[in-house]
């Protein structure tokens, strides 16, 4: 009578599981043949679930999904060895109903996932809401807008204050400037216009370090997390970014874009100092490609605070170069490509293109 209580759970497992898979294909595939029907929902329905869902788990002092993810890790160890003593007395069933249990969690995630965070893939571009015309832009253009990033990289290290290693000084409620900044930008621009939780850190930030991520939008509980160990003038941008997809803008060189603008607009210099320096990075990293020997000009004339500000930077992310960093990025790469963004993990660097339409509007 057991046993056969225990298959019927396992085929119930597995048939909710097909349900919630099925319901996930089915969203996604209407966000994806429908622009109409991913903007209404991104502006409608998704703005809601952030208000309820990312006001609940923002009450929450730590990052709730990170505690969630060594939970769910430390259960998955727990039941599989109560499912292998089990399987010992009564034969396989136990591990099938595991298994079954562990497909049926998963399409659950899945279906959270698209929910949260799939279907504003497809939705409307940030730069097409706020009117900016992506053009083609020449050599000139970039290296213009390299030298005004140069000019304003170095005037502002010479006003934010650092402390007695020379490490940037940031603000103490530097989480609540992020959403401050992020406010502002949104009296701007209207599609950023919503409730902000505050941005956390990762308690092992470790563990993206390894992967060499600054930060991570947790759809399962709308959260913005940051790597609370990378060097401090990456924590502003980061935070602005993260928060960026809270408003259903998941293109990373949207939200890399969104977050240059919070930082640049923002009230703190040292918000200023991280959003002008990130766009260097940026936009520098194209003219390298490009014209080495304008780059090397241009490198040269920054300031040593500058200079200094980059080497710790690069000596930090040396420490993680390893195998775990290659597949991470990797998965990055394939993740990205397959909800909708055909240049993968370079699609960060194509903020350089909004960067400069926006500078030449200016």
């Amino acid at each position: 009578m057991r046993g056969k209580r225990e298959r019927t759970k396992t085929v119930k497992y597995i048939w909710s599981g097909l349900l919630f898979l099925a319901v996930s294909g089915i969203l996604t595939l209407i966000a994806r043949i429908s622009l109409s029907f991913s903007e209404w929902y991104s502006t409608y329905i998704y703005k809601g679930l952030v208000s309820v869902i990312g006001r609940l788990f923002g009450k929450v002092p730590f990052s709730f999904v990170e505690l969630s993810l060594y939970v769910v890790i430390f259960l998955m160890i727990g039941t599989g060895i109560h499912a292998a003593f089990e399987s010992r007395k009564a034969g396989r069933k136990a591990i099938w109903q595991w298994l079954a249990g562990l497909f049926l969690g998963g399409c659950i995630m899945l279906l959270v996932f698209v929910i949260n965070c799939g279907i504003n893939y497809h939705r409307e571009s940030f730069s097409e809401k706020s009117g900016l015309k992506i053009q083609t832009y020449s050599v000139k253009d970039l290296q213009a807008t390299c030298q005004w990033l140069t000019e304003e990289v170095n005037r502002l290290s010479t006003q934010v204050e650092r402390t007695e290693n020379g490490e940037l000084q940031l603000p103490e409620e530097i989480r609540q400037e992020a959403v401050r900044s992020m406010q502002a930008l949104g009296r701007q621009y209207p599609a950023l216009q919503g409730y902000y939780p505050n941005p956390k850190p990762v308690l092992v930030s470790e563990i993206l370090s390894y992967q060499k991520l600054m930060g991570i939008y947790a759809p399962f509980t709308i959260e913005a997390n940051y790597n609370q160990d990378m060097p401090s003038y990456d924590f502003p941008f980061t935070m602005c970014h993260e928060l960026s997809h809270l408003r259903g803008f998941m293109q990373e060189e949207e939200a890399n874009f969104i977050g240059f603008l919070a930082c640049v607009n923002a009230d703190d210099t040292a918000f200023n100092y991280s959003g002008y320096l990130l766009g260097w990075i940026y936009a520098t990293n194209e003219l390298y490609e490009v014209d080495y020997d304008t780059f090397e000009e241009i490198y040269n004339r920054l300031s040593d605070n500058v200079k200094a500000d980059l080497s710790a930077n690069s000596s930090f992310w040396k420490r993680y170069d390893s195998k775990v960093a290659e597949v991470s990025g990797q998965i990055n790469d394939h993740y990205l490509k397959a909800n909708g963004q055909s240049d993968g993990i370079k699609s960060y660097d194509r903020m350089v293109d909004l960067m400069i339409t926006w500078f030449r509007s200016k």
